[in-house]
């Protein structure tokens, strides 16, 4: 039995829909905004593959629309806030990532904690690697940036949140 073009693309969604949001996470202040712009995407995505054969896209350029998607929505929201003075939301990060059975887990929300504290060009690429499962190129495709950098952010960003987590447990065990 021949699987249909909607059934690969909900097969499709299914495999990569965390991956997704988790990445939309950066670009929004909300779990319902990260939702919206994954929606946004999807649709942006299906009417760009039927174009090209219909068949789902591969995962580096739904992020790389993801990306586009939310950097639109900034500057829209940029503007939204100028025009009307509006006061500033904060980032809700309530919401476990991944797996809902981290909710309570001390150590996993100081790591998510520390992810979003990441300048978001470093964020972007933790999230893509770790939880994207893309490799440095994909990455790079994506962001529109070369191979290399993509590694050194990674890179970097690893760094950064080895030495803040470490800071963070000493301070911890001191205390204790």
């Amino acid at each position: 039995m021949a699987t249909t073009l909607a059934e690969k693309w909900k097969n499709w969604f299914g495999q990569n829909g965390s991956k997704l949001l988790l990445f939309a996470r950066g670009w929004s202040t909300s779990r319902e905004g990260a939702e919206d712009l994954v929606q946004e995407t999807m649709v942006r995505m299906w009417h760009y593959q039927a174009d090209h054969g219909g068949e789902p896209p591969d995962l580096a350029l739904a992020f790389s629309t993801i990306r586009f998607c939310g950097l639109n929505q900034k500057r829209s929201d940029s503007r939204r806030k100028k025009r009307e003075e509006s006061i500033i939301y904060l980032n809700d990060f309530e919401d476990v990532w991944l797996d809902p059975t981290l909710e309570d887990d001390e150590e996993a929300i100081m790591l998510r904690e520390a992810v979003q504290r990441l300048a978001p060009k470093l964020r972007d690429v933790v999230i893509m690697k770790i939880w994207g499962g893309l490799t440095f190129q994909q990455i790079s495709e994506a962001l529109a940036i070369p191979a290399n950098t993509s590694a050194s952010r990674y890179r970097y960003a690893l760094e950064q949140l080895s030495k803040e987590l470490q800071t963070v447990k000493e301070a911890r065990h001191e205390i204790a």
